[in-house]
């Protein structure tokens, strides 16, 4: 064996004199001929490479490490969403607006750790004062003054969060949201909507991917859904008759205000005003998810944006400042059931915990830090980024408009994705039409962005933009999407010969 340690990064590689076995498709195959031909290409600036031949090329490190690391990890890394074919890029170190990974390829990232890095890799405001905490205690296990600062921000900031508590991951936020909703209205049915992520809980891993009404993973018990119903997003006509049908036992309706996974759609407003008045007149309690919305939308995340307040929210990623941080948080009325004190009987109380994890120094900090420079920041902060998302939609939409590619580039703020519209198909506002839009074009795209241009967006998954990138990366990723879309343009044609 050769040691062999990569100049930009400083990672140490075994390597094995001459091969590269790299994992495709499921099958180990041997792309040394590919990699030549691609390094050869580039060099002389031949559009004729294909992306697979120019990501193979430039990611020989990463590839080397998805064989070894798929001995041990199952599917060879730990998250169902980082994995693309024919492998992800195996990171190496983050800073502002961008990624490097193991081989020294530098990426403006647009993924920014799934939206939860609105000021960028490793803001100084942060790391600052996790540098300080380090030597003061990483975790200590009890209440502490880090958590109480934490949580005074988002019951000064979030409309409904009259009460909190601290939990790690967002399935875990959604699955206490959940069951306190069960215990204070007494009822089981709880309502979702179609295409709708709330972690993997088992009373909400229902209807997320097509085919919709099949069950979404093996092991859940038969039967697992038979509380749970869905509507589709923005659609009153539908939600009024699922909600009025069995309104004696719908404990909550549970919502994103703008679907993550299921496209980055937003709501429309009336909308959300609808379920907000249905589940007054039924006796349900209204959830907004704002694991993404929450402190992206502005300081008062979706429920500020469309003025419409629910009974309970989550939040998650961007109240960590980059470490694992989650809330539940909600009206003191219901948010009281889990108060052990109160409710000592097993009939009455709701028992969520935290998690071992929860209120850790490390992530209180960085929440704290990142919320207050929001706090100070945000008129400007949330202008630009705002704009940056409009621009960026825009624009992107007209460049496949000038090749003759129907597109639509959906989000709100500095969220965003682009559809492709399939034949007949006008227009996206549910994760059904989502689904019957040309996904495959959408992940060559990306794919092609990832692969070509340096731009890091996971074929599939939403984009956000922070407060670290700047004009000139919005117009490199709108040029770079007009070369996307000429080559796109260029290979229909060709097919259709």
């Amino acid at each position: 064996m050769i040691g062999e340690k990569n100049k930009d990064t400083g990672i140490f590689f075994e390597t094995s004199c001459g091969w590269e076995q790299l994992l495709i498709s499921g099958k180990s195959q041997f792309r040394k001929e590919s990699e030549s031909k691609a390094s050869a290409a580039e060099k002389e600036g031949d559009d004729s490479i294909t992306d697979l031949d120019a990501y193979l090329s430039k990611t020989k490190g990463s590839a080397k490490l998805f064989s070894k690391a798929s001995e041990f990890f199952v599917g060879g890394q730990s998250h169902n969403a980082r994995f693309f074919k024919p492998y992800p890029f195996f990171a190496a170190r983050s800073s502002g607006k961008y990624i490097w990974d193991v081989d020294g390829n530098r990426f403006v990232d647009y993924w920014m750790g799934h939206t939860a890095l609105i000021l960028g890799h490793s803001p100084k405001v942060v790391t600052d004062e996790l540098r300080d905490q380090i030597e003061n205690g990483l975790f200590f296990g009890s209440p502490n003054i880090y958590a109480y600062e934490l949580g005074e921000l988002i019951h000064k900031n979030v409309p409904c969060a009259e009460s909190i508590r601290f939990c790690t991951t967002g399935a875990e936020a959604t699955m206490y949201a959940v069951r306190l909703a069960r215990a204070a209205s007494g009822r089981n049915i709880v309502v979702k909507i179609t295409g709708g992520w709330h972690g993997y809980n088992s009373t909400l891993v229902f209807g997320v991917s097509s085919p919709f009404e099949e069950p979404e993973s093996a092991g859940l018990v038969p039967g697992e859904e038979k509380y749970t119903r869905l509507i589709s997003f923005n659609d009153i006509e539908e939600a009024d008759r699922v909600l009025s049908s069995e309104s004696q036992d719908i404990a909550a309706v549970i919502v994103e205000p703008v679907l993550g996974g299921g496209g980055v759609v937003p709501a429309e407003r009336d909308f959300l005003v609808f379920l907000r008045e249905k589940c007054d007149r039924i006796g349900s309690l209204l959830i907004f998810d704002e694991i993404i919305t929450g402190f992206r939308l502005g300081l008062q995340g979706g429920q500020g944006y469309y003025r419409v307040l629910p009974d309970l929210c989550t939040l998650g990623k961007i109240i960590g400042g980059g470490l694992p941080a989650s809330a539940i948080a909600g009206k003191k009325d219901t948010m009281k059931f889990a108060d052990t004190s109160l409710f000592p009987s097993k009939k009455q109380r709701c028992w969520i915990g935290g998690g071992t994890f929860s209120e850790n120094a490390l992530a209180m900090r960085a929440g704290i830090a990142t919320l207050r420079y929001l706090e100070a920041h945000a008129k400007d902060l949330y202008n630009r980024i705002g704009k940056f998302g409009t621009e960026l939609r825009k624009k992107v939409d007209e460049a496949f408009a000038e090749n003759g590619i129907r597109t639509q580039s959906t989000g709100v703020g500095s969220l965003f994705v682009t559809h492709f519209l399939a034949d007949g198909q006008d227009v996206i506002t549910c994760a059904e039409d989502v689904d019957l839009s040309r996904r495959d074009l959408e992940r060559e795209y990306y794919f092609s962005l990832v692969s070509k241009y340096n731009i890091f967006f996971i074929p599939g998954h939403i984009g956000a933009i922070s407060d670290a990138h700047e004009q000139s990366d919005i117009e490199y990723f709108v040029e770079s999407s007009r070369e996307v879309a000429r080559r796109l343009k260029i290979k229909q044609r060709l097919k259709s010969q």
